[in-house]
């Protein structure tokens, strides 16, 4: 320690360090949940205004907070760990602006600001290889039974009129999920519109899994051919580079030769 009580400069650089670090890692967790809770901003929103019964209401109102609360959470655990707060702060303004203006308390009339929440989506090109990872896969699968088990549960609640379990519920999740259809069809508006979002789910899934094994499978050839074109284009740029060099050499000479001609003439001239 220096006098002063204050860390020598390498020691403080080091913990700088390791603060930045822990905080990429805290958001590389974040990422995943993040994208999913934007992508269900709009299913949620059409819930809520299809919603007939108290079960789907109830349902919509829960996703809406667990929406929240996911931003909530990454905007509290960033602060908590990035080195330097203020900084953070003014260059994710957005971050904190969905935090602030979109809590699920807010009266109904404010409730459209929860479009903000579709901008985050925007983080999806950043993390697209960590989307379509093993990470990403684990996360979409627990999005998917999470789908299966609240979607048959909430079909069975509407669907009061035809005496449903929960495993009758369940089991027409998952046909209705892979798209394998089952002989329980939904007689009212909330089982149609539960239908329709495990639908979705179902193919958004698989081409999740599409995505992630294209990743897997073809991304170290993409990458191959990547590096051949970039080695392809730094020979090419060091052709020109030479031929730059050999042009600029021959306009040095010209310009020597032009310099000691006119030299000659000049003595030419004073010999007149």
């Amino acid at each position: 320690m220096s006098r002063g009580g204050t860390a020598p400069p390498g020691v403080e650089a080091t913990g700088m360090d390791e603060r930045s670090q822990r905080a990429e890692r805290v958001e590389r967790f974040f990422n995943v949940p993040v994208i999913v809770a934007a992508l269900l901003v709009i299913p949620v929103i059409v819930l809520e205004e299809a919603a007939d019964t108290d079960a789907l209401k109830t349902l919509a109102s829960v996703l809406n907070w667990a929406i929240w609360l996911i931003f909530l959470a990454e905007l509290v655990a960033m602060l908590w760990v990035v080195p330097n707060r203020w900084r953070w702060l003014r260059e994710n303004p957005i971050d904190v602006a969905i935090v602030v203006l979109t809590p699920p308390i807010l009266p109904p009339g404010w409730q459209a600001l929860r479009v903000l929440r579709l901008i985050r989506l925007l983080k999806l090109a950043q993390v697209s290889r960590t989307f379509f990872s093993l990470e990403g896969v684990r996360w979409a699968a627990i999005v998917a039974v999470l789908t299966v088990i609240g979607g048959g549960a909430a079909f069975a609640a509407v669907e009061s009129d035809q005496n449903l379990d929960l495993w009758d519920g369940i089991y027409w999740a998952v046909s209705t999920m892979t798209t394998v259809g089952s002989d329980i069809q939904p007689d009212t508006t909330g089982g149609r519109i539960i239908a329709m979002t495990l639908m979705v789910v179902g193919i958004g899934f698989v081409a999740f899994l599409t995505g992630y094994l294209a990743e897997r499978f073809l991304g170290p050839e993409l990458q191959e051919e990547i590096e051949e074109v970039r080695g392809e284009v730094e020979d090419e740029d060091q052709r020109l580079d030479v031929e730059e060099a050999s042009v600029a050499a021959q306009m040095r000479s010209m310009a020597e030769s032009i310099q000691a001609l006119e030299r000659q003439v000049e003595r030419l001239a004073r010999k007149s």
